[in-house]
């Protein structure tokens, strides 16, 4: 059983860092290729990864979480009090 703090709907994102703006490239085998206009340095791109799905599900920048390869390009990516259904509708509707 999960705990309270680790509910929620977790994706797979591949991050393209350096891109002209925010936004979702597509989808591929279930991971989102999302590119952001940050580059990776300091934690810039993961930080703008995680204000961009915030904003795109309509949840807290607190509620996201990169939960696995928060230094690689593929992350897993934690959205707490939302389901899966729900994120991947609000996702592809970006």
């Amino acid at each position: 059983m999960q705990s309270k703090e680790n509910s929620g709907a977790r994706i797979r994102v591949r991050v393209i860092p350096g891109g002209a703006k925010n936004q979702i490239v597509g989808v591929d085998q279930g991971i989102y290729r999302i590119k952001v206009a940050a580059q990776p340095v300091k934690g810039k791109a993961n930080k703008t990864l995680k204000e961009f799905i915030a904003r795109a599900v309509g949840v807290r920048k607190s509620d996201v979480e990169i939960t696995a390869g928060e230094r690689s390009k593929i992350k897993t990516v934690l959205i707490r009090g939302m389901d899966s259904d729900s994120v991947n509708r609000l996702l592809s509707n970006t």
